[in-house]
């Protein structure tokens, strides 16, 4: 095949491969360099293709071989000994689990407090803006901030001492302010 009608038709046939790679790596990124890799074999070795041989064909073998061989060195790289374990610090799992449930209990607690509650306990706690600030995106006097903010954080205590305790803490009802 010449060398120009050679790259025209794998042009032709970058869709297919591309949803090929697709069905093989089950990603996208994954896809694409296998793609590129695919196509950087196959310039290289056009000379190999017999006129006998189909290029899509050709084609879809090199690329089951590429992605054969990078699983193949994927899980050599994942069986390392155990003596490489050693010389990482890893994340301790149990903190971690404890700081998502933490996070978690934190985010019902905050979802079960009263609307105006929450928006001034978020702005002022979480975006850091000052009681001024609230005031005035809020359209209400300060005062009335710092009693929103002082009942928000006493329920949200309330609630978060429940959870630790396996109560659920009822808020108290809303009052207006």
């Amino acid at each position: 095949m010449a060398d120009e009608s050679f790259r025209q038709a794998l042009t032709r046939l970058l869709p297919r491969l591309r949803r090929f790679g697709m069905t093989l790596t089950g990603s996208g990124t994954d896809a694409d360099e296998l793609v590129q890799t695919t196509c950087e074999r196959v310039l290289g070795r056009a000379g190999q293709l017999r006129d006998d041989t189909r290029l899509d064909a050709w084609l879809y073998a090199v690329m089951r071989n590429l992605w054969t061989s990078e699983l193949r060195r994927r899980r050599i790289r994942r069986h390392e000994g155990i003596e490489a374990a050693e010389a990482v610090a890893g994340e301790d799992g149990a903190a971690r689990t404890e700081d998502r449930m933490t996070l978690a209990a934190v985010r019902r607690a905050m979802d079960s407090l009263p609307e105006e509650q929450r928006a001034v306990l978020m702005l002022v706690c979480v975006d850091g803006l000052s009681y001024r600030d609230v005031s005035a995106i809020m359209d209400i006097p300060i005062g009335t901030v710092m009693s929103r903010l002082s009942r928000a954080r006493q329920d949200l205590h309330a609630r978060l001492a429940g959870e630790a305790d396996g109560k659920v803490t009822p808020l108290r009802p809303a009052r207006r302010g």
